[in-house]
């Protein structure tokens, strides 16, 4: 999954070099956490927060279709 998230954020942004995804599992839930250079971040959240619940999204059908439990979360 988090090869997954890595490949869409890095689309996404004008730095991709400064994408840096990283997971980490507690009790059967994976959480990634994923940072980009602070003037990417707009981009990876998106207006209204669109394009960040598009990722989510994507993300958890993946998930759910390899029968696991993820949450990404977008941090600074």
């Amino acid at each position: 999954m988090t090869e997954l998230v890595s490949a869409i954020a890095k689309s996404l942004v004008e730095h991709p070099e400064a994408v840096e995804v990283s997971s980490e599992e507690i009790n059967g839930t994976t959480t990634i956490q994923l940072k980009v250079a602070d003037d990417d971040m707009g981009k990876v959240i998106g207006k209204q927060g669109r394009i960040a619940k598009a990722i989510r999204t994507v993300v958890k059908a993946a998930a759910t279709k390899a029968g696991a439990k993820v949450v990404v979360e977008i941090v600074q």
